[in-house]
């Protein structure tokens, strides 16, 4: 019998630094400074920061993990190898649908955003012709190599970062500097715990860029530079977009396209169409980091005994997980005609919170149970890991009745994927060095 082809390592560590912006600056960015603004008001910046901090230490104990696994499945394998089979499935399961989710409501944007220069498009049919464009075309342009997916991620990072950078030099150099209103009452620990969900999430994605590292070219090296180098540049442009929307626009807090009035009164009139151009190249990008790899969790599931064999087929000439990229390339054009923005969020919430918990968890126990292994090694590694357990129970105080169903309704679709396949011979762990 022929030994079934492998998957092509083409990601340097650069497109890794690009997977990691593209997974985390999507179309949100657009409409996060007035979020921020109406909880904590000219004291906004300050929370930029202290989320910043939270997620770099998140990113951290990922970087550690990342460097050990040079395999697809990112999450999902360091909670089986850490906490078993079971606890594997649950978290690959809130990661896929969160992916599924937020790439859905991505590809709807981008029709939305495309309908100021071509209003029509947002009508039924042509709206869901343009979706089975951009997700077919996406699809098979992955489908046909990963390179190809990859160097059009790398192109519409650039190319995402350019209008956002053109604002914030503007802005430093043109806006009329407004001193933002103090607040009849000062921000209390609810509005700064509420502010920190917003840009928690905001930051969250980063996680993405790990599932796909069986094509990653050196993961021990390249994953801890590839998140440090995300981390810093989306902080940057995060905070510095704020102090832009900050200075423009005299009421952000009651904005409701904040970067859109920070660029007009920037710009004059005319700049909604330079906000849509950018907010079009944002979201075109995230679905081009989703495509490379957000499939390599369902090939991942399958080479690991968890899903069916067909969804591990590596295409014989392109070298792709051809089942995998096809099935995600289809869920995610029937949910952006279907789905809504709603669900998105509320499961975006919920299931980061346990993904990245329990992440934490599994930092602890994998460096425990093998202090020898050849990878990059946190300093401080176990006093990050705490910092970031503890910013995840400070937003689990925010979580309400809405997002306690969605958890329990992927707990549940999860358990029952583990009832059907836990009697199935699991592989051994996959670090490497064991």
């Amino acid at each position: 019998m022929p030994t079934p082809p492998n998957l092509v390592r083409a990601l340097g560590r650069w497109t890794l630094v690009a997977l990691v912006i593209n997974g985390v600056i999507g179309s949100g960015i657009f409409g996060l400074p007035d979020d921020v603004a109406r909880e904590l008001g000219g004291a906004a910046p300050w929370a930029y920061l202290l989320a910043a901090i939270g997620v770099g230490a998140l990113m951290g104990v990922y970087a550690e993990l990342g460097s050990q696994y040079p395999a697809a499945g990112g999450s999902y394998l360091w909670a089986r190898d850490a906490f078993g089979r079971h606890a594997g499935i649950q978290m690959g399961w809130f990661v896929w649908l969160t992916r599924l989710a937020s790439a859905a409501a991505n590809a709807n944007l981008f029709v939305v955003y495309l309908g100021e220069f071509i209003p029509a498009a947002t009508e039924p049919w042509p709206r869901a012709l343009l979706l089975v464009a951009l997700l077919g075309g996406l699809t098979l342009v992955n489908y046909r190599g990963v390179k190809t997916g990859a160097r059009l991620s790398n192109i519409f990072t650039i190319a995402k970062l350019v209008p956002l950078t053109l604002l914030i030099v503007a802005g430093l150099f043109l806006a009329q500097k407004f001193t933002p209103a103090t607040p009849a009452i000062a921000p209390s620990s609810s509005n700064w715990l509420n502010a920190l969900v917003v840009l928690m999430f905001a930051f969250g994605g980063f996680e993405t860029a790990l599932i796909p590292l069986a094509e990653a070219k050196n993961a021990r090296r390249d994953v801890p530079f590839a998140l440090l180098i995300g981390l810093v540049v989306i902080a940057s442009f995060y905070l510095l977009l704020h102090f832009v929307a900050m200075w423009a626009v005299p009421d952000l807090a009651n904005s409701q396209r904040p970067l859109a009035d920070a660029a007009r009164a920037i710009f004059g009139d005319g700049a909604a169409k330079l906000i849509a151009v950018g907010a079009l190249v944002s979201t075109f990008g995230f679905l081009c980091a989703q495509l490379v790899a957000v499939p390599r969790l369902t090939y991942a599931f399958a080479v690991g005994g968890d899903f069916p064999a067909a969804f591990g087929t590596v295409h014989p000439r392109f070298r792709t997980p051809s089942v995998s990229i096809l099935w995600w390339g289809a869920l995610v054009l029937v949910l952006a005609i279907y789905g809504s923005f709603i669900w998105n969020a509320v499961l975006s919430v919920a299931s980061r919170i346990i993904s990245y918990t329990l992440v934490c968890a599994a930092f602890v126990k994998l460096r425990r149970a093998r202090p020898n292994v050849d990878s990059f090694r946190l300093p401080a590694g176990h006093f990050f890991a705490a910092l970031g357990f503890g910013f995840c129970v400070l937003l689990f105080t925010r979580l309400n009745a809405e997002h306690a169903k969605i958890i329990a309704v992927v707990g549940i679709i999860a358990l029952v994927n583990w009832l059907l396949v836990r009697r199935r011979p699991a592989p051994p762990p996959t670090a490497t060095g064991l």
